[in-house]
Parts: structure tokens; C-alpha cells; sequence
């Protein structure tokens, strides 16, 4: 007998619409269907006409149901993942089964469709070319500083989620980290009847939300740290010290004297004789 193939199937973040016409199908004629909340995606499913059985697989039991999961494919099941909304694995626990699949040469095949990160990014106004997506930020104080130092000097425009009851506390640590000036765009309620796509500081946004009360699941777009950001930085930097202290600088990075000093004429934008007259005076 042949295994069975696992679905990813996206379904709508909000607008019941937004979900694709092979999603629908696959859901009708899948054997099971893996859900995060199975009472949360029955309305869905109901709304569809879809009457599938149901099993739960969510943060707590992603592991011991996987390998449940795995082994049912195995014997020939076709298995539909949905997360409770938007497209599974992204920051998901379906990533676990996914993993599993395919180290056991089980077909995996992901059907394209609504994406939370993908939406606000789009609406938000701030550049999409580049983007670096962090999901939730780790709960655990020294990894959530980590990965916070770690986006300071980050260029590329960043995507976060965050839920409404810690939205306060983000963005006061992303004011402490990026700078008040950084522009951003929260969006919140996404294809809803209330979507809301707000373009602001985060000195700004931090304002906002001391007085407003976050409701909903957010997605945070900000802006990455310009060219001009980085070398108004470097500018100061070089400006509060001596030629000497540059130098050592420098050498202290294991760059050898000639090294450094060509690095020293690029950043004072001066011929190396120059740098080499001044030190030696």
C-alpha cells in the first residue's frame, strides 16, 4: 500500500472568502483533518459544507500527535493541516509534523493562500523588497533581549506578531531598541470589517497604546535602519574620538596598521599620506 500525502491547506485569516477553491476540495476529500482548534475551524468547514473527521494538533500535543499523524499516512490517509487561520507552520506547530513527513518519505505539497505576514507587509506602506520575519518574540527575558539586540542594526524591513495583551510591553522594548523615530504600521483585525493599518513612530505608537487598549491579534511592520541612520552612527562614533583611538580601534579587530589605516582614509574620506602625516605629528 502506498502512504498517504499531508495537505497544508491555508485557510482565511479573517474573511471567510479568502479561502482558494482546491483548498475547499482538498478539505472535502481528505480522509482527516489536523486542526489547531477543532471547535474554532468547524464553523469554517460548516460554512463550506465540509463533514471531515476532526483531530486536534496544537502546541501542546504537536509531537506525540504527529507521530500519530505520520503513522496514519503511512498506511495510505490523506491528511488536510489547517491552523486555526492563515497558513500553517508559520510561526505553527505544524512545522513538527511537516519535519516528520518528510524524514519518513511521506508526500508533503502546501496549497498557497492567506498569510498574516504577507497581508500586512503588502499594506503596509513600508518597503517589502527585503523583510526579515520574527514571528512572536521568545517569552524568556535573555533570549527576547538576544533577539531584540540582534534587530538594531537590522536593514531590512522587520515583521513581528504579537497578541494584544503584550503589545504594550513590545513596543515600548522596540522604542528602547530601534529608536523612537522608527517608522512602523500595525495592523490588526486583517480582512475584517474593522481592519486597521495604522502608520506611526513607535514613539508614536507607544503614545497611542498607553492610552488605548490593543485589542486583537497584531502584526508589527517597521521599518529597517536606513543608510542614512547608519551613517549618521558612525559619523558620531568617529567624531567623539582621537585619530590614536580610531587606530587602536581598529587593530584591537585584528587588522594589521595598513589595514587600518585605509579603513581610517575611507571612513574621514582623506588620502592614506594624510592619516599617515597626522598620526606620525
Amino acid at each position: 500500500m502506498s502512504c498517504g500525502t499531508l495537505f497544508i491547506c491555508a485557510t482565511p485569516i479573517g474573511n471567510r472568502e479568502d479561502i482558494s477553491a482546491r483548498a475547499v476540495r482538498i478539505l472535502k476529500e481528505a480522509d482527516l483533518i489536523a486542526a489547531e482548534d477543532t471547535r474554532h475551524s468547524l464553523g469554517l468547514l460548516e460554512y463550506y459544507g465540509i463533514r471531515k473527521p476532526l483531530i486536534s494538533y496544537h502546541e501542546h500535543n504537536k509531537y506525540e500527535r504527529a507521530e500519530e499523524l505520520v503513522g496514519l499516512l503511512l498506511e495510505g490517509k490523506n491528511i488536510a493541516l489547517i491552523s486555526d487561520a492563515g497558513t500553517p507552520v508559520i510561526s505553527d506547530p505544524g512545522e513538527v509534523l511537516v519535519i516528520m513527513a518528510r524524514e519518513a518519505g511521506i508526500p508533503v505539497t502546501s496549497l498557497p493562500g492567506p498569510c498574516a505576514l504577507i497581508t500586512a507587509l503588502t499594506l503596509s506602506g513600508i518597503a517589502a523588497r527585503r523583510f526579515v520575519f520574527e514571528g512572536f518574540l521568545p517569552m524568556e527575558s535573555r533570549e527576547r533581549k538576544e533577539v531584540l539586540e540582534s534587530l538594531r542594526e537590522e536593514t531590512r524591513t522587520i515583521v513581528l506578531y504579537e497578541a494584544p495583551h503584550r503589545l504594550r510591553k513590545t513596543l515600548q522594548e522596540l522604542r528602547e531598541t530601534l529608536g523612537g523615530e522608527r517608522a512602523a504600521c500595525l495592523c490588526r483585525e486583517l480582512t475584517k470589517i474593522h481592519e486597521e493599518a495604522l502608520s506611526l513612530t513607535l514613539d508614536e505608537a507607544v503614545s497611542l497604546y498607553r492610552e488605548k487598549e490593543p485589542r486583537g491579534e497584531y502584526v508589527l511592520v517597521i521599518a529597517g535602519k536606513s543608510a542614512e541612520e547608519k551613517d549618521a552612527e558612525k559619523r558620531s562614533s568617529w567624531e567623539s574620538r582621537s585619530p590614536e583611538e580610531h587606530l587602536k580601534a581598529y587593530l584591537d579587530r585584528g587588522l594589521t596598521k595598513k589595514e587600518a589605516i585605509k579603513a581610517m582614509a575611507e571612513d574621514f574620506a582623506v588620502s592614506r599620506n594624510t592619516l599617515y602625516a597626522l598620526l606620525m605629528k
